[in-house]
């Protein structure tokens, strides 16, 4: 199984296959998902420092140019499927924006 490093929270390992936002949400890490996992709103991003999240989608494609999201290193964490390791930094979460998470968002 892939194992997941969130800076500063520590590892665990995940089913290959599951989407990261609902590794890092059933693993107790902080992190928003308003659109509820569709890539429409970006809120869910994290920085992926190291491992490969695999291809982006043409959806995750399109809103992170339209919010104009280009760094390189961000991704929707809602998008990806994790099949190797990784090492994430969560952008943005539900207590420093002082809103709620959002709707879980679907497998």
């Amino acid at each position: 199984m892939p194992t997941i490093q969130v800076e500063g929270k520590g590892s665990f390992e995940v089913e290959e296959g599951k989407k990261l936002v609902l590794a890092l949400e059933d693993n107790g890490v902080d992190i928003l998902h308003r659109c509820g996992g569709n890539a429409r709103c970006t809120t869910c991003r994290v920085e992926v420092l190291e491992g490969d999240p695999r291809a982006m989608g043409t959806a995750e494609a399109e809103i992170l140019e339209k919010k104009d999201v280009v760094d390189g290193k961000s991704r929707l964490s809602c998008q990806i499927r994790v099949y190797s390791d990784l090492t994430v930094k969560p952008l943005r979460t539900a207590s420093e924006d002082g809103i709620e998470p959002g709707k879980r968002p679907e497998d």
